[in-house]
Parts: structure tokens; C-alpha cells; sequence
């Protein structure tokens, strides 16, 4: 018998995205109507850096360093479509189920990392990307982007919160990163 989680991944699966502008992370120029968000950290020097990095990126552990879990849990892969779930503290199960779907993945010589924009049930509507990037130096940075704005009616209620909330977990994933390859 399925479970409540395998009945919302179903319903998201063969959902649409919630923004019209799927795979826009990828450019520099981000779409109107938006706020938008970059913040990147530097992680080290040279291609071992980029590598360790990039498969801890494509293996979701911004996301799970930063204490959110993420069902069913595999490399990022174009099309496959995840919920992102996080339990507050001091309990067990989880409290907010956040469906996203994988837009774009890169896996080149001086580029590692992938996009999820939001699909219905999402309490904002936008799009994040996770790049590892190695400059012409061999310098290794860690870049997180987003362009987003509140869709659920929680979210718009408590806006400062919710905004507060998006910059505490774009922190949180530039930290683990960083952790994540010392």
C-alpha cells in the first residue's frame, strides 16, 4: 500500500512547474517578476576540489548537509522529481514536503551541479541552481542562484519569515559545501 510520502510524489510527477521560465538559472540575466539571489563561497584550488565538490552537489548534500532530507534520494538526474522534506526541530516526521523537479545538470571539465525548479505544493515558485565552478586560476567556487517569489498563502503571510528562511538555507548550503571538501 502506498504511503501518504509515495502518493505526493505520484501527484508531483506528473505535475507541471509552477514558472514559466524552467531552465533560466542557466543564463546570467535572471527573469523579471522575481527576487533574485547569488551567493557563492570559494572551497579551494584545482580539479580534485572541483570533483569532490561537484559529486557531493549532484548527490543532493547541499540539501542534506543543511538537515533537510530528500525522497527518493539518487544523483540529480533532468526530469527526475524529488520532495524535499524537512522536520522541525524535536520531531520525527516530517512537517513541510517540498516538491521540486531537476531542470538542467552540468557535468564538464570546469562545471559540476544542477537546477530544481518548484512545482505546485511548493510554498514559493522559482528556480534554484548548485554550480561548482573552477576559474582559468583553478580556483573552486561554490554558487548557489535563485530567482523566486512566494506562491503559498503561509509563505505570503509570513513573508519576512519565509524570506528570512530562504537566506538562513542558501547560508546553510554554502557552508556545507565548504565542509564538505576540507
Amino acid at each position: 500500500m502506498p504511503t501518504t510520502l509515495d502518493r505526493r510524489l505520484l501527484a508531483a510527477r506528473s505535475a507541471s512547474p509552477s514558472y514559466p521560465e524552467v531552465g533560466a538559472t542557466r543564463d546570467a540575466r535572471l527573469p523579471a517578476g522575481y527576487a533574485h539571489l547569488r551567493r557563492r563561497i570559494h572551497l579551494g584550488h584545482g580539479p580534485g576540489v572541483l570533483e569532490r565538490a561537484g559529486r557531493y552537489v549532484l548527490g543532493w548534500g547541499s540539501q542534506l548537509g543543511t538537515g533537510f532530507a530528500v525522497h527518493p534520494h539518487a544523483p540529480a538526474e533532468p526530469g527526475a522529481t524529488v520532495l524535499i522534506r524537512l522536520s522541525l526541530p524535536g520531531t520525527r516526521r516530517p512537517r513541510l514536503v517540498i516538491p521540486c523537479r531537476v531542470v538542467w545538470t552540468v557535468d564538464e571539465p570546469d562545471r559540476i551541479g544542477f537546477a530544481y525548479g518548484t512545482l505546485p505544493g511548493h510554498p514559493e515558485c522559482g528556480e534554484e541552481a548548485f554550480l561548482v565552478t573552477m576559474d582559468g586560476t583553478g580556483e573552486v567556487w561554490f554558487e548557489v542562484t535563485a530567482f523566486s517569489r512566494l506562491s503559498a498563502w503561509y509563505a505570503r503571510l509570513g513573508r519576512p519569515v519565509a524570506v528570512l528562511c530562504q537566506y538562513l538555507a542558501i547560508e546553510r548550503y554554502l557552508t556545507a559545501v565548504a565542509a564538505a571538501v576540507r
